[in-house]
């Protein structure tokens, strides 16, 4: 009898499974990254838009030129609007 010839197995077409992707997988990775970014971009412009809008100068009802003054009492005692409020003897303070 003859002994069965064996042969070797057919070799595999088949790329490493760790080396390569194929065309789905990186337009999945690519729609990915792009979407993060997309984000990234939209909250950023969020950002800047809200601390552009609440930036700004607070106006007072202050007398002028009374930010210079020593004491808070000098400052109200040279305010024009106060001069005939009554007697400046007596202070009142409010905490």
């Amino acid at each position: 009898m003859s002994s069965p010839i064996s042969t070797p197995p057919p070799e595999r077409l088949e790329p490493n499974p760790g080396t390569s992707y194929g065309v789905m997988e990186i337009a999945i990775i690519a729609a990915v990254i792009t979407a993060v970014a997309l984000v990234l971009v939209c909250l950023l412009f969020l950002m800047l838009r809200y601390l552009y809008r609440h930036k700004g100068t607070y106006h007072t009802n202050e007398a002028k030129g009374t930010e210079f003054a020593e004491s808070a009492d000098a400052a109200l005692q040279s305010d024009p609007a106060l001069q005939d409020a009554g007697d400046t003897s007596k202070k009142e303070y409010f905490i």
